[in-house]
């Protein structure tokens, strides 16, 4: 995979985030480094692995040309700290990613063998229909709309809209008193869908990176932040001086795995290997090492549903 720095490392130098001081660098089981973004609390949990298969046989035309490619080409987010994040040198870390290379490791495929892409929000539909990656996993929620473009898997985690606001910032404490105020997002997230309608009544800034609207945050130019709060909170751990998470979820987010909408083998084995790495432990293992340690509460994995 071609190593570039990333917007999600360009966020942390403009967010002038210590990572030395506020961070630790865990290893997991196979000596590898687990992420700059893991707050240090003297007791790091340790990254699972996972058995790769051998001789995967599904009949699945997406599995077939990744096999015959020699990878699984799998889309992700390079700006959420904890969830999918991607270093300098193209080491990415985060809950996404361990979800992805569970799912990989099942297909048959060894975290060599997949290229992680960074697909944003707005392009994940087609990214997915065009054939440019195979699976996507990034925060992405399963709903009615896009379940019509594309096929899903799981949910394999439930989050919840909510805001980020400026730390010593006390008038905000849901979206129904952000009457007037300046609220950011992404273009194409499900939060700014919400946010856009008349009961709140608010003025919205879109942007295509979530660093962008934290950015922003911080320099006063809007009032709060809106997408998942387990998104949210991975910023406001990064700046417990400066931000925090109101802690009012108004929306329900099921994140699905996203693939072709016709490979229901495909979707099939994914919704089969979700349901084997909760069971066996590794889907709460994997949000310990890293989405847990944003302080995001673990509450068990979801019932996975066969779409």
């Amino acid at each position: 995979m071609k190593s570039c720095k990333s917007a999600a490392v360009m966020a942390i130098t403009v967010l002038s985030v210590a990572l030395t001081a506020t961070a630790c660098s865990g290893t997991s089981d196979d000596g590898s480094s687990d992420g700059p973004t893991a707050i240090s609390n003297g007791n790091h949990p340790r990254l699972p692995t996972y058995a790769v298969a051998k001789d995967v046989t599904i009949d699945s035309p997406t599995l077939k040309r990744a096999q015959k490619a020699g990878k699984l080409v799998i889309g992700a987010k390079n700006d959420q700290p904890f969830l999918g994040f991607e270093e300098s040198d193209g080491k990415r870390s985060g809950f996404d990613i361990e979800i992805a290379k569970m799912i990989a490791a099942d297909l048959g495929f060894s975290p060599d063998k997949i290229e992680f892409k960074t697909v944003d929000t707005r392009d994940r539909e087609a990214a997915i229909s065009k054939g440019e990656v195979d699976l996507y996993v990034g925060t992405y929620t399963i709903n009615d709309e896009r379940k019509k473009k594309v096929g899903f898997a799981g949910p394999y985690f439930v989050a919840g809209a909510d805001l980020l606001v400026r730390e010593n910032d006390k008038t905000i404490g849901g979206p129904y008193s952000l009457e007037g105020k300046t609220v950011c997002s992404v273009k194409g997230s499900t939060a700014l869908r919400e946010i856009k309608k008349p009961d709140y009544n608010t003025r919205t800034v879109e942007t295509s990176k979530y660093f962008e609207c934290v950015q922003q945050l911080l320099d006063k130019k809007v009032d709060a932040v809106t997408t998942d709060d387990a998104i949210l909170m991975g910023y406001a751990a990064q700046r417990p001086d400066k931000l925090r998470v109101v802690g009012n979820p108004f929306t329900e987010e099921p994140y699905g795995v996203g693939m072709n909408k016709d490979d229901e083998a495909l979707r099939d084995a994914v919704t089969d290997a979700l349901e084997a790495h909760d069971e066996n432990g590794d889907h709460k293992r994997a949000y310990a090492a890293t989405l847990g340690l944003s302080g995001s509460k673990y509450s068990g994995a979801p019932v996975v549903e066969r779409y």
